[in-house]
């Protein structure tokens, strides 16, 4: 288990793999944003996009189903403050693989028993990002203060 102290500014990470379908895409819409461009493959083909993309959304539920699966359970997570930056450089597109690269911008008290990590976030294709944020995240202490 990873621990507050184990976190140092300047480590990074690149972990985990996950291939979206155009029907996985198009359920999570139907549910959750349900906008033409994610829902329905022939509206979607007439806008700049040329076919059915992923809700933002969904690509940071992607995102944060791989944080949980390859960083966060190897850690005494005691859950984030919130996320800022949040940005959507380019749209998930049904077939792409994403893989998610972390690095830690800075660490500092918050209680006796834990501490803050900042960390940014990039979901990646390939090497090159399409969703981008910061979250600070509660890490517990190996030992309590």
């Amino acid at each position: 288990m990873r621990h507050f102290e184990d976190f140092e500014p300047g480590q990074t990470r690149s972990f985990g793999e996950y291939t979206v379908s155009e029907s996985e895409i198009i359920e999570f819409a139907e549910q959750f944003d349900p906008q033409p461009f994610h829902t329905d493959p022939e509206a979607a083909a007439e806008t700049p996009f040329g076919g059915v993309v992923a809700s933002g959304w969904h690509t940071a539920s992607l995102t944060m189903r791989l944080l949980v699966a390859e960083f966060l359970s190897e850690t005494e997570t005691h859950g984030a403050l919130g996320v800022d930056e949040l940005r959507w450089r380019d749209p998930l597109r049904p077939g792409d693989t994403i893989s998610v690269r972390t690095e830690v911008l800075d660490t500092g008290p918050w209680s006796d028993a834990a501490g803050l990590v900042t960390v940014a976030v990039e979901t990646l294709v390939e090497e090159s990002p399409i969703m981008t944020m910061e979250s600070k995240v509660l890490f517990g202490r190996r030992e309590p203060l």
